[in-house]
């Protein structure tokens, strides 16, 4: 039995510059941190005693004899790739709901990749589970996503990730005193606004118009930057916060359905209480929302946000993890 532990992240800026489409004539940049909310992957050989060969348990349960007949997207790739011919059990557990703006599904799947690869008795480096990770998304099951969500996931850690036109990556740490680190996570909120969306939709739309927004594009790359000055400078952390405030601003005029009337009202009622800025996570529509406010006006904010669930977290720098190893010896590749 093999068990993995991947996290889910927070992105702050550089969203949309991490998309191929994007890439194919644009370098780009993200910043982003891994956080304390993980999705678990628990894997093994599924003995012969059963009218199906694979059993496959997430929000619904699948009971196959061909991989070729999973419908889950991700699991049916990945065990097609992984050359996967025994029958195998997978169970997934998230802490944190599916499709709501935290990477869950790159989280799932470089977990699942993880796990594969252990399951064969092999080490697979991040950059490898990064890059196969986007490969299964991205190629094979054609979903309309970026990379960085599968870079976080195997990476871990608060990050400048930087995207050169094609393929290549650099992963590089952010580097804060600890005190500085401290008061930063204290400013940020986690509101989860109470409804879920698929990504890949909204994505497609962001995709069409790359052309058309490489003006907003561009400042949003160059905002990652100016946020890294932010954070390394020996000034107060309330420029972060207008920064992010500037980038949602652009991010919401990217496309017609990043943004709903229930996330307008939610994020003007945390401005009216004393927000700083904020934006929502992921591909928008929905999911959860990242509110940037200073520690005395959060009571305030929890106040006019009380319909909301509020989310406490903190940053993580492990990325995806085996956690329990038990080689079965009667597997076979």
């Amino acid at each position: 039995m093999i068990i993995s532990k991947t996290p889910f992240r927070i992105s702050f800026f550089g969203g949309g510059t991490d998309y191929p489409a994007w890439l194919k004539e644009n370098n780009g940049a993200v910043l982003a941190t891994t956080i304390d909310k993980y999705c678990y992957i628990t894997l093994r050989t599924l003995p012969p005693f059963f009218e199906y060969k694979s059993r496959i348990s997430y929000s619904a349960q699948e009971l196959v004899n061909k991989v070729d007949e999973i419908n889950h997207p991700s699991v049916r790739e990945c065990l097609k790739f992984m050359r996967v011919n025994q029958g195998i059990e997978i169970h997934h557990d998230g802490d944190l709901p599916a499709r709501t703006g935290l990477g869950s599904s790159s989280s799932f799947t470089v977990g699942l990749l993880h796990s594969l690869f252990a399951l064969k008795g092999e080490i697979a480096s991040q950059t490898e589970l990064a890059k196969l990770a986007i490969h299964v998304e991205q190629n094979l099951i054609k979903e309309n996503v970026g990379c960085q969500d599968q870079i976080l996931a195997a990476f871990g850690g608060f990050n400048l990730v930087e995207l050169k036109v094609g393929n290549d990556f650099r992963v590089s740490p952010i580097v804060m005193p600890a005190q500085r680190l401290n008061d930063f996570q204290s400013h940020l909120m986690l509101i989860f606004t109470g409804f879920s969306r698929i990504a890949s939709e909204i994505a497609r739309k962001l995709v069409k118009k790359t052309a058309k927004k490489k003006t907003e594009l561009k400042t949003m790359h160059s905002f990652v930057y100016e946020a890294i000055k932010i954070l390394n400078g020996k000034s107060g952390l309330k420029d972060f916060g207008r920064l992010l405030h500037e980038n949602w601003k652009l991010k919401r005029s990217l496309t017609d359905n990043i943004t709903t009337p229930v996330i307008d009202d939610l994020y003007a009622a945390a401005m009216k209480a004393g927000a700083l800025g904020g934006k929502v996570l992921g591909a928008g529509g929905g999911g959860f929302m990242l509110i940037y406010a200073e520690p005395q006006a959060q009571p305030r904010i929890k106040k006019a946000l009380k319909k909301f669930l509020h989310v406490p977290f903190n940053f993580e720098g492990s990325g995806s993890q085996i956690i329990f190893y038990k080689p079965d010896e009667n597997w076979k590749s």
